[in-house]
């Protein structure tokens, strides 16, 4: 078993470990989860091996996430053969999908729970235990529940500096290929009030970094606004922000909300993925240029583009338009860097579609892309259009041809900066060169830099551009700016 015993007090205390697949939702989830582990009592371990609680926070965006799954349920079978006390739990989107096909494959698993109820972990965990497996999946969050989202829950983070703000779960959008509204639910905006409270716990206990969370971010507190415009109450300025209530149009409030995290004393940085084109607004730009603590960048998912696939994907927006939102961008707010998605390959996709693209990406000269070559995720509509599928070797061709696109733009981008003195925070030693220094800087590009002695992670410093690759840049430490600040207590739950 891997119980231990305290030697001071002879308390038996149980061990956890979780792999989280996925996005930054899910890597936020398991944090929550975490917290709501070690809340019960329970530590960390990094080894399986020595855990008497495994937990798989799944995905089902990224490709082949279910063989990623049951290949890590087949060799904690391996486990739970030699310790039979083990309980392994399987949670996310991917559970939120399959439900009981998860048991039905893997006989071994204890307990199975979806996007809507992580606040159930260890209730979960206690009566697996008692009663034998349990599978408990949620159809949707409900409006009024406070732990439907992750931020209301305890927390265990990963660095002390940084940290993810859920302002939002589930999508209203409906894109072809994407499985999220499935497995998320509805948009449902967590109140403006908490969030400004959450984000002041978080300072307290020495964040100076926030990235604010959402499937469609710019969309945050619509569903807030309407529902107050309909029923006035007393907490109009907590639900939906002081400035909704001198302006009781129904819109979204996101541009407010960056204003009023950007007021926090502590908070240095702010930034938020991810935001829908067909959703960006003026006032957002505005906010993001007049608030110095946002961050001077921009994730802005193209996917297409050709106008053709776009209304395929139901995108809501033309090539044309996108590129006309992004030049208002630029304008806006100086210096900014914009990062992208495309997907290649998206079924019925021609040559000249492709090369729609090519055209697009290359006026849009990024800074940065996560390419896809499309795969098909079970439940969504572009699944189903498997006449229109891309043969793989056309779409591999598509692939590189676009990533030497996107690889110009994005080295010409770090060019500029040679010579430039840039803001980092410090992330620590470079993982491939452990004898430099890691930063980042406002516009979410890595920085490398020697130094003479270690600086501490959420530290802020200025460096010199002198060299720049692809992906990086290499500099001069000119000084250490910011010093990390000392965590001073440990984060249980905000509000």
């Amino acid at each position: 078993m891997a119980r231990k015993a305290s030697a001071s007090l002879g308390v038996v205390t149980r061990s956890y470990v979780i792999r989280t697949f996925g996005c930054q939702m899910n890597e936020h989830d398991s944090e929550r989860i975490a917290g709501l582990l070690e809340a019960d009592g329970m530590e960390r371990v990094d080894d399986a091996a020595l855990a008497d609680v495994v937990v798989l926070n799944t995905c089902c965006i990224r490709e082949n996430a279910d063989n990623k799954l049951y290949g890590a349920l087949g060799n904690l079978k391996v486990l739970k053969e030699i310790n039979p006390g083990l309980q392994i739990a399987v949670a996310g989107c991917l559970a939120q999908k399959d439900r009981g096909m998860i048991r039905e494959r893997a006989g071994h698993v204890d307990v199975v729970f979806g996007t809507h109820n992580v606040n159930r972990a260890v209730d979960l965990l206690d009566h697996a235990s008692q009663h034998g497996p349990v599978v408990e999946i949620l159809e949707a969050a409900a409006r009024d529940d406070g732990e439907a989202f992750p931020s209301a829950l305890p927390t265990r983070r990963e660095v002390d500096h940084a940290a993810w703000v859920t302002i939002q779960i589930g999508c209203d959008n409906n894109c072809a290929f994407c499985i999220v509204p499935a497995v998320r639910g509805p948009e449902i905006s967590r109140p403006f009030g908490d969030l400004v409270d959450e984000v002041e716990h978080l300072a307290a206990d020495g964040v100076s970094e926030v990235t604010l969370l959402g499937q469609n971010v710019n969309s945050y507190g619509r569903d807030l606004s309407l529902a107050r415009r309909r029923r006035s109450a007393d907490d109009d300025a907590r639900m939906c922000g002081e400035v909704w209530t001198d302006d009781r149009r129904v819109r979204p409030l996101f541009s407010d909300l960056l204003r009023a995290v950007g007021q926090i004393e502590g908070i240095h940085r702010i930034r938020y993925t991810s935001p829908h084109p067909k959703d960006m607004r003026t006032d957002t730009f505005v906010a993001m240029a007049e608030v110095g603590a946002v961050c001077e960048h921009l994730h802005f998912p193209l996917q297409s583009g050709s106008d053709r696939v776009l209304s395929a994907m139901h995108r809501g927006y033309t090539g044309a338009r996108y590129l006309e939102k992004l030049a208002e961008a630029r304008t806006t707010i100086p210096g900014l860097a914009v990062s992208t998605d495309i997907i290649v390959g998206f079924p019925g996709e021609t040559d000249d579609d492709f090369e729609a693209t090519l055209a697009v990406a290359t006026e849009a000269q990024f800074d940065s892309a996560f390419t896809f070559i499309f795969s098909a995720r079970p439940g969504t509509e572009a699944a189903a259009m498997q006449d229109q599928f891309v043969a793989h070797d056309v779409a591999v061709g598509r692939y590189e041809r676009l990533r030497l696109v996107i690889e110009r733009s994005g080295i010409a981008a770090n060019r500029r900066r040679i010579g430039e003195v840039e803001e980092v925070t410090i992330e620590g030693p470079s993982k491939k060169n452990p004898s430099m220094i890691t930063g980042r800087t406002r516009r979410n590009t890595l920085v490398h830099f020697p130094a003479e002695r270690p600086i501490k992670p959420g530290s802020y410093a200025t460096v010199k551009v002198l060299e720049a690759g692809v992906n990086h840049l290499l500099g001069e430490l000119i000084e250490v700016t910011i010093p990390a600040r000392r965590r001073t207590r440990i984060t249980v739950a905000a509000g």
